[in-house]
């Protein structure tokens, strides 16, 4: 398992306030969210469980509960801590735990777990805070697992997305997305969150994992998932209509679906046993 070398990534494009706000606007269409955001390879979840002393898992940016019922389904107890009322109520009527709060200011309580995880969250918190309040939950020996799905869809389907993007919104995050590979940016987020551990006491070097696997998407489904990314929840309706128009007639003409190439990056490091 490869140590992940000391690396600043560069720091976010948002200020702090505006990375809050992005974060909070997933809740906009929490159903659509849980209904059409990819889960997380059953790998990942395995080696998570098997590595970790016992079964209670804490879920940060749990959102509608994406990450949690795979914990739940591996035999697990999750407790969800979300910022977004909205996405914590939806899990909770999925049957879930979820509590509502920035993870940095939570207050466990008193309450300690087996491993602290967040799927496609960590980038929108302070990295050493929630470090720091990670390794305060966390019982000794548990472990902090941090991880994102990275996609990268063919180069002609990227080109054509591309082009899209770079019409309907120029200045945009998306209008750049495919200039360099996805894995490239997520890389540079596992950098950030390893930084933040390595300035947090009581947590040991962390190391990164990486499971590759693959989705197919119909036009629709894709269509579906668009607006729930970041660059898209605050988008003007009319705007939006003309990104899905194009992105749809983009995949039309790549017969009609497409596959999307996944990397699952995860930074993990484990409690060390004395405080």
């Amino acid at each position: 398992m490869p140590t992940l070398p000391p690396e600043r990534a560069p720091r976010s494009q948002h200020a702090p306030h505006e990375n809050r706000r992005v974060a909070e606007s997933f809740g906009s269409d929490a159903e659509r969210y849980d209904r059409a955001r990819p889960s997380y390879p059953q790998a990942l979840v395995d080696r998570i469980v098997a590595a970790i002393p016992g079964r209670d898992v804490l879920d940060v940016g749990c959102g509608t509960g994406i990450v949690a019922r795979q914990f739940s389904a591996a035999g697990c107890r999750v407790l969800g801590v979300d910022v977004d009322a909205r996405m914590a109520d939806l899990a909770r009527r999925r049957g879930l735990d979820a509590e509502v709060a920035a993870f940095e200011s939570w207050d466990p309580a008193g309450r300690t777990f087996d491993a602290v995880v967040s799927g496609q969250t960590w980038h929108w918190l302070d990295p050493v805070a929630a470090a720091a309040k990670a390794a305060q939950t966390l019982r000794p020996r548990g472990l902090l697992a941090v991880f994102w799905n990275a996609g990268q869809p063919s180069r002609e389907v990227a080109e054509a997305f591309a082009e899209v993007y770079g019409r309907a919104m120029p200045d945009s995050l998306a209008a750049r997305q495919w200039s360099a590979p996805a894995v490239d940016g997520y890389e540079a987020l596992c950098a950030k969150a390893a930084d933040g551990i390595r300035q947090t006491d009581g947590l040991a070097d962390p190391e990164q994992w990486r499971f590759d696997w693959e989705q197919t998407y119909t036009r629709d489904e894709w269509l579906d998932q668009l607006p729930t990314q970041g660059a898209f929840t605050r988008l003007p309706q009319a705007k939006l209509e003309e990104v899905l128009a194009g992105i749809g007639t983009a995949i039309d003409a790549a017969g009609g679906s497409f596959t999307m190439h996944y990397a699952t990056l995860t930074v993990a490091a484990r409690r060390t046993d004395t405080p």
